[in-house]
């Protein structure tokens, strides 16, 4: 399965245009919240628009950017992720919008408490099911990066990931995460089993990755060819 990861349109929606036989390519998109410009988020109602006439099969939360309540309109068009568990031709998906809280000035800051209490709907399935199974299949859409090496390097001083986060990957091994919210920090890393993608910001610097995910000879799935790439 060829997955499109995108995330921090910011509402530069003419780039979306640009990206037409790309989207074609994707058998699903991925994207890791801020459709809205910074401090404007009334900006985010043209950028869902614009996003979801692109492709059929999107999974995607909110940004720092966004409003609180623009999720109600991502639910709407049956898109969201956040606080879910969605499955997907055998791939499920769960999501956490907003970003730690920094500045307090953005629309959707909180605490790591809160951002990680969005997945509990996966850790109360695995618990009652007792199939922890699930985990194998899961990829986390997270607008906020946990603490790595490079996903969350504002530069090579500063790291604005979430610790708790990096633990939560550690414990549970998902397939993959996607994160955004630090453009600055655009790459691929391992954190334990599990890939951790930032894609960067497609809006300001025209930067996706492709995902390839598919199945080994027991079932299970893998994450094989990762590409970054720029328009």
């Amino acid at each position: 399965m060829k997955l499109l990861v995108i995330s921090d349109l910011h509402a530069h929606n003419d780039v979306l245009d640009k990206m037409d036989d790309i989207f074609k390519q994707a058998d699903a998109v991925l994207f890791a919240g801020d459709f809205a410009e910074c401090f404007k988020p009334e900006t985010g109602d043209e950028a869902l628009e614009k996003l979801c006439s692109k492709h059929d099969t999107i999974f995607a939360v909110l940004g720092n950017c966004d409003n609180e309540v623009f999720l109600n309109d991502l639910e709407e068009k049956d898109i969201s992720v956040e606080k879910a568990l969605v499955f997907h031709e055998g791939l499920a998906f769960t999501g956490s919008g907003g970003g730690t809280k920094f500045t307090g000035k953005t629309e959707f800051e909180r605490t790591e408490e809160e951002c990680l209490s969005d997945f509990d709907i996966v850790v109360n399935s695995v618990e009652q099911g007792g199939d922890n199974s699930l985990w194998q299949n899961l990829i986390i859409i997270s607008h906020n990066p946990p603490k790595g090496k490079t996903v969350d390097a504002v530069n090579a001083a500063l790291h604005a990931g979430s610790q708790q986060f990096t633990d939560f990957i550690l414990e549970h091994k998902p397939l993959a995460v996607i994160c955004g919210h630090i453009h600055e920090g655009r790459g691929v890393e391992k954190i334990g089993d599990s890939t951790v993608i930032n894609p960067g910001s497609l809006g300001e610097n025209g930067t996706y990755v492709w995902l390839n995910v598919e199945r080994d000879s027991n079932g299970s799935w893998k994450v094989g060819k990762v590409e970054e790439c720029k328009l």
